[in-house]
This record gives C-alpha cells, sequence and structure tokens, in this order.
C-alpha cells in the first residue's frame, strides 16, 4: 500500500487541488480553526511568541498548512512519509523544517512535545481501526498536557453520494461489495482511501486514554457536490460561499454531509 501511495502521490498535485475554489474552501475554514486553537493555547498558557509555540504537521504534503504557520513565526516541523512531497515542500518554502516520518511510529519525536498536533491525511489513508488508533496514539503522546490534536478524515456519506450516485457506479459498487446494504463503503487493501462516519470516529477515540472533544466540524460544507457552481461565482459570492461554510461548520445535522471532517482534541495528561 505504501508503494502504491508513494505513486500516487508523485501524480496527484496536492497544492493544486486545495488552490482550487472547492479546495481552498476547505483551506480556509480548516486555517481558520488553526489560528483560534493558537491564539486560545497561547492565552492559556501565557505564551507571548509564536515562536515558542510548537506545530507538528504530521501528513504535512506539500506544507499548505506549514507553510503559513511557519510564516507567522510558530516553531513548525513538517512530518511527511514521501520524499516527493517533501521536496515539493522545500521548493516552497526552504527554511520549513522537515522530517521523513510515518504517522504510526513517531520515534523521532519525543513525549509531550507539540503545543498543536496536525494530522491531516493521515486517515485518510490508514484503512484498518487498529492503523487508525496507532496514529491517534502516537499524536497524543507528542503532544503536551492541555495540547490540541485536530484530526482530518473524509466522509463516508461524500463518497456515497460522488463516488456512488453522481458517477452513476452506485450498483457496480454494491456488486462488488465496495458499499454495503446500508450505504457504508467497505475498505479493501487495495483502497487508496477509507471513509468515516461521524460514529465511527466517536467510536475510534473512545478508545484513546486521557483525551476530550472539543468540538468536531465540517470542513467545506457543501464545496464538494457544487464544483461548477463555485467556480461560476464572482468573487464577491464566493468570499459569502467561504463565509457561510464557516458558520455551518458546526451545524451538527450537516457536518457528515461535509467531505472533510476534522475533530479537535485536547490532551488532558
Amino acid at each position: 500500500m505504501r508503494d502504491k501511495l508513494e505513486v500516487y502521490y508523485n501524480k496527484f498535485n496536492e497544492d493544486k487541488r486545495l488552490g482550487r475554489r472547492h479546495g481552498n474552501v476547505e483551506f480556509e475554514v480548516t486555517y481558520s480553526y488553526i489560528l483560534k486553537i493558537l491564539e486560545t493555547l497561547k492565552q492559556e498558557n501565557e505564551i507571548s511568541s509564536n515562536s515558542n509555540v510548537t506545530i507538528l504537521d504530521i501528513g504535512a504534503g506539500t506544507g499548505r498548512y506549514s507553510i503559513p504557520l511557519h510564516a507567522l513565526g510558530y516553531n513548525v516541523l513538517a512530518i511527511e512519509p514521501f520524499k516527493c512531497n517533501l521536496n515539493k515542500l522545500k521548493n516552497n518554502d526552504p527554511n520549513v523544517k522537515t522530517m521523513l516520518g510515518n504517522a504510526k511510529n513517531l520515534k523521532k519525536i519525543e513525549d509531550n512535545t507539540s503545543n498543536l498536533t496536525l494530522l491531516f491525511g493521515p486517515l485518510y489513508h490508514l484503512g484498518t481501526k487498529t492503523e487508525k488508533l496507532q496514529a491517534l496514539t502516537e499524536a497524543v503522546r507528542i503532544t503536551k498536557p492541555n495540547g490540541i490534536i485536530m484530526v482530518a478524515y473524509i466522509s463516508n456519506d461524500y463518497s456515497v453520494v460522488t463516488h456512488g450516485f453522481k458517477s452513476h457506479k452506485i450498483e457496480e459498487c454494491k456488486k462488488n461489495n465496495q458499499i454495503d446494504d446500508k450505504f457504508i463503503t467497505q475498505y479493501t487493501e487495495n483502497d487508496l482511501y477509507s471513509f468515516m462516519r461521524i460514529s465511527d470516529i466517536f467510536e475510534l477515540t473512545s478508545k484513546l486514554s486521557n483525551v476530550n472533544r472539543i468540538k468536531i466540524v465540517g470542513t467545506d460544507g457543501p464545496s464538494e457536490y457544487m464544483r461548477r457552481e463555485i467556480n461560476e461565482m464572482s468573487q464577491s459570492e464566493y468570499e459569502l460561499f467561504i463565509d457561510y461554510v464557516k458558520q455551518i461548520a458546526e451545524r451538527q445535522d450537516l457536518i457528515g454531509a461535509s467531505a472533510h471532517i476534522v475533530d479537535i482534541l485536547r490532551v488532558e495528561k
């Protein structure tokens, strides 16, 4: 699977995805939460300088979050399993500290290192509950007491609607047992992505010790369902749309319909 993912990311342009309008909605909403959390952490811990706040960006990709956070003066370490992504990150900003590493085993990182730990990407690809729990447990270990972990998932129902119904492949998916009778996607070792329902996320995090949920949010709302319409918006309409998604991000009745879901956890050690 690692080899397949490396081939995939050698071809896939994540910068381009997050730079497009629909992808930028996800970035803008997620980034706004990151900045709010950082301000809260500084106030709670009486930290006056950004440089005294450590951020570990696990699965940093090409640096979409690491680079702007580093530019704000935060002490950022971008951790990524694929050299191709780290090379792109270094080309984008050679001053960001980077490390080759796997979310399931971060033995080079000491306990209680990070004020804010970002896990954006790894749980998209870790297919089994055991693997997901390994990554989450490592994130808890390396995060300081009272620190925050932000974990991103891809929604099961987004996948069913988009890759099943919109692509007219739903019958094929059911025939191949990729989607069961309750419309839950079925992960196999050949799949590059793993999809989660809110209930799956809650079940997974219930197995963690010393962690409390602050909130769970849908970071892109309906944007992935209406790419064409978003591209047709005027700039002022688009800015209103981003504001709309920010306003509904915590709506419990809408979170599961968002393509991307971010779980925000506090480590209580």
